[in-house]
């Protein structure tokens, strides 16, 4: 194998061991950044051009930027946590029966759906110049893989980022937000009318 292979394979490795050994989650986002521009240069040694920018736009210009957005509204690591009552038990069974009856949706699906064979070895899409339709890495050789081939795991994917957006709304958000109303107001004008009174006397 070249260099053009081993250096960003090596920096990769490296990167990513990076990530989650960091002391601090600045550091890890520079570090996960580091590792999608040595993942682009493995696309584009791998002429697959169209992956090699989609990782660099999606990836390191949308979703490192909300990472860092997330770190800086949370000061993660400086704010001290305020612990609230544990709501896991009672978040337990129906995560249980949502998450048995989505795999028995996906085990159905996969059972009863009909999967054509692959092509055979020569109708695959081979290398060529970039921008031609029908070779590696190209926009509709990336398209007809994602929806064709990989769509169950597409799928899965989406599945298990909306289950962790839950997750993080389940576990930061307050048990039971405040919703500003006419008898709210009322009642804090009510306190705050007491306690001018006590003051006076």
């Amino acid at each position: 194998m070249s260099a053009l292979f081993w250096i960003p394979a090596v920096v990769l490795v490296a990167s990513a061991l990076w990530t989650i050994t960091a002391s601090k989650p600045v550091y890890s986002v520079v570090a996960l950044l580091v590792n999608f521009f040595a993942l682009a240069v493995l696309f584009l040694s791998l002429s697959a051009e169209f992956l090699a920018m989609i990782q660099l736009i999606v990836y390191s210009g949308a979703i490192l930027v909300l990472f860092l957005f997330v770190i800086a509204l949370l000061s993660s690591g400086v704010a001290p946590i305020s612990l609230g009552p544990n709501r896991l038990p009672r978040l337990t069974a129906p995560a249980v029966v949502v998450v048995l009856i989505v795999f028995g949706l996906v085990t159905a699906g996969v059972l009863s759906s009909h999967a054509t064979p692959l092509p055979p070895s020569h109708s695959l899409a081979s290398a060529g110049p970039a921008g031609t339709a029908n070779v590696f890495g190209s926009v509709s050789d990336f398209g007809k893989a994602l929806f064709t081939v990989y769509l169950l795991p597409f799928e899965i994917t989406a599945l298990v980022l909306m289950v962790a957006v839950i997750g993080v709304i389940m576990l930061a958000g307050d048990e039971a937000p405040y919703v500003a109303t006419r008898a709210r107001a009322e009642e804090v004008r009510k306190e705050m009318r007491e306690a001018i009174a006590r003051e006076g006397d």
